[in-house]
């Protein structure tokens, strides 16, 4: 059994072999799991896993999630999207959800940043103040 670290730094490569001009090529990740479950190496399920987590992460970096009560605006999402992509780059891809609980506002996720603008935030922490 590969050690731990062995597995990750094998992830490392498969990852890094799994970038072209910088931006994840899904084909070349299909292409490098059925190669691990073809061929099933030494300790092939740990660098899997560690393989997978950096591909998800990936993605999750280049995926911003936009939140809202109320349906937004084209103008309003424009202008969202236009703002992501001056700080996260061109190759956002933006996803709006309707979030009725969240009472006013927006909650942005890109990856691991998160912006909370949401009324219902707002109030638990000013509930936090009062407790």
């Amino acid at each position: 059994m590969k050690s731990r670290k062995e597995a990750l730094r094998t992830a490392k490569k498969l990852f890094a072999a799994s970038l072209v001009d910088g931006r994840l090529d899904l084909p070349t990740v299909k292409r490098v799991v059925n190669k691990l479950k073809e061929t099933q190496p030494r300790g092939y399920i740990q660098v899997g896993e560690a393989y997978w987590r950096l591909v998800k992460l990936e993605i999750e970096r280049h995926r911003a999630i936009i939140q809202s009560a109320v349906p937004l605006d084209e103008p309003t999402k424009e202008q969202v999207v236009a703002d992501l992509k001056k700080k996260y780059g061109p190759q956002i891809t933006p996803e709006f959800a309707l979030v009725p609980e969240l009472l006013g506002g927006m909650k942005i996720r890109v990856g691991s940043d998160v912006w909370d603008g949401s009324v219902k935030n707002r109030i638990e922490r000013l509930s936090e103040n009062f407790n």
